[in-house]
């Protein structure tokens, strides 16, 4: 059975966004060892899953790094492995979507990610949709949990954990120290 596994990168002090709903870019230690680390993580999975607003900021930045003479080789390499892996996007407001390899899901979500589940392949991963995992969590869905913590203090923003309304255990199944000061965490759920 497929894995849905969520990646994040989160703060010391617990946040996915910061105070104005920034993503991670600006504070997270991002170097080559996390490059690689990122890169290893993909590598297991042949989907990735998205809520509506992760997708749209996706679709805008990736679809245009190949055209793009300052991205590094990283960012071609991951637009590249991006633009051929599917990609499912969970929202009821889009109407549809235009990337390569995209399907739109606008109902029925607990059913479907049991579906995908089922399916062969490798392993689905929410790459950022912080606010769709957070839904996600409720139902316990999320198989495994791999959360880079970088040794940054935000204050506030968006918590990685919100809203669980039942206890999940977790078990540390992987950790790794970077020389930036991240760690590199890998949960599984205790079913």
């Amino acid at each position: 059975m497929r894995k849905l596994v969520l990646f994040l990168h989160v703060s010391l002090d617990g946040f996915v966004e910061g105070p104005n709903g920034e993503m991670d870019i600006g504070w997270v230690s991002y170097d080559a060892d996390l490059e690689k680390h990122a890169k290893e993580i993909l590598s297991t999975a042949d989907t990735v899953i998205w809520g509506r607003g992760t997708y749209q900021m996706m679709h805008s930045y990736w679809t245009s790094v190949p055209s793009n003479p300052s991205a590094s080789q990283h960012e071609r390499n991951h637009a590249e492995w991006i633009e051929k892996t599917a990609k499912i996007v969970f929202s009821t407001t889009l109407e549809k979507v235009e990337w390569n390899n995209s399907r739109l899901v606008k109902e029925d979500v607990e059913e479907e990610i049991k579906n995908l589940k089922q399916q062969p392949g490798k392993d689905m991963v929410i790459l950022g949709s912080p606010r769709f995992a957070h839904y996600l969590m409720q139902f316990d869905l999320i198989d495994e949990y791999k959360i880079t913590v970088s040794p940054v203090l935000i204050g506030n923003g968006l918590p990685l954990f919100q809203g669980l309304k039942e206890k999940i255990n977790l078990k540390l199944i992987e950790n790794k120290t970077f020389d930036s000061g991240a760690i590199g965490l890998v949960y599984q759920t205790v079913k």
